[in-house]
């Protein structure tokens, strides 16, 4: 049984790439875990699994980076994102969001499901079609699911993992804080070298 890491981009695994001497590709086979690049988005995430997750997997990692509705969390903190929502799958109700669930068409809310030590912080993740970038959005967001990060594929990792019922882990680094959109304070170099470093170190354990 081997292990799928998943991520969105090569960029975020660039020295993961580099210390376990991948080959270029966005689907990489080796002896003890594969590598998945899905691209960008719940939507293209959910494709790419569906091509290549299957229960020859007993754990699939979701590694990326993440922004953070928290300040007193540093930015480049890596993070065990435990439960994650589709934040805007649902529907609007005048001034009230009603989710899918409420709506009776499944659930949008899913947890991370494992029995390994991970050793890092939990959290709690959002999972975004539009990054938030305006202060009314990050106050409805906080009032209505107080989560600590925000990505754009974790609850799609979550959902296909439990799906065939395999374990799944989803681990992201602080790049910036969400905010109105502001690229000066990005962290997104110093975010993937800890993700990697702390990437490598755990698949090289656990093989």
């Amino acid at each position: 049984m081997k292990t799928l890491v998943v991520a969105a981009t090569k960029a975020e695994l660039a020295f993961f790439y580099q210390h376990f001497s991948l080959p270029e590709g966005d689907f990489v086979e080796s002896k003890n875990f594969d590598l998945l690049i899905t691209g960008v988005g719940m939507v293209a995430t959910a494709f790419a699994l569906g091509k290549h997750l299957s229960n020859k997997y007993e754990l699939v990692i979701n590694f990326g980076i993440a922004g953070c509705f928290d300040r007193n969390i540093d930015l480049g903190s890596v993070l065990n994102i435990t439960e994650d929502t589709f934040a805007e799958l649902g529907a609007e109700n005048g001034e009230e969001f009603l989710t899918i669930t409420d709506l009776g068409f499944g659930e949008n809310h899913y947890h991370a499901k494992t029995q390994r030590k991970v050793g890092l912080p939990l959290a709690k993740g959002i999972t975004m079609n539009c990054v938030t970038g305006s202060e009314k959005s990050i106050k409805n967001l906080i009032k209505r699911l107080n989560p600590t990060t925000e990505s754009m594929e974790g609850a799609a990792v979550f959902y296909a993992a439990k799906q065939l019922n395999i374990d799944c882990l989803q681990v992201r680094s602080i790049s910036n804080y969400v905010e109105p959109r502001n690229k000066e304070n990005w962290k997104i170099g110093l975010a993937v070298k800890n993700l990697n470093d702390w990437a490598i170190a755990f698949i090289g354990e656990m093989n």
